[in-house]
């Protein structure tokens, strides 16, 4: 399943890739994120690897994140890969003439197993609507400061 999102951030690109390449913001607007564990590579760069741990609810999920692309402040893509579903990310910033920046994510999500697939057929819109939702999360931290890690 192939889809893209898109969001407005009013802020400026210096500030918006400030934000967003610091590990630490990443409990501050990707929701259930327990930690985070650097796996190999130098952090940040392409090939290096993290491990992102979340909790929704009672289910823990295990996510390896690796870096194919790290050209900012305009590009960062990744993969990232769970039990079961493999999805590939292309982030896009660019700033706009009024000084904000305008977000692109391109999703690629393949499932790994007949239970996935199965998911993935069933629910497509879920996948697409996380995707927003964190982009929105982001968004209100840095516009507003408001942080989703208690919540």
């Amino acid at each position: 399943m192939l889809y893209t999102t898109e969001i407005l951030v009013k802020v400026p690109l210096d500030v918006f890739i400030k934000k967003m390449n610091n590990i630490d913001n990443m409990k501050h607007w990707q929701r259930g994120l327990q930690s985070t564990e650097h796996i190999s590579g130098n952090p940040g760069d392409l090939g290096s690897k993290i491990k992102l741990n979340f909790k929704f609810d009672k289910r823990e999920m295990e996510i390896i994140e690796t870096i194919t692309k790290s050209d900012f402040p305009n590009e960062f893509h990744a993969t990232y890969t769970t039990k079961g579903m493999n999805n590939i990310q292309k982030n896009y910033f660019t700033e706009t003439p009024e000084g904000h920046t305008r977000w692109t994510s391109v999703n690629e999500f393949t499932p790994l197993s007949f239970s996935m697939r199965i998911m993935l057929f069933l629910m497509p819109r879920a996948f697409k609507k996380q995707s927003i939702k964190y982009m929105q999360d982001f968004k209100n931290f840095v516009e507003n400061g408001t942080s989703v890690a208690n919540a």
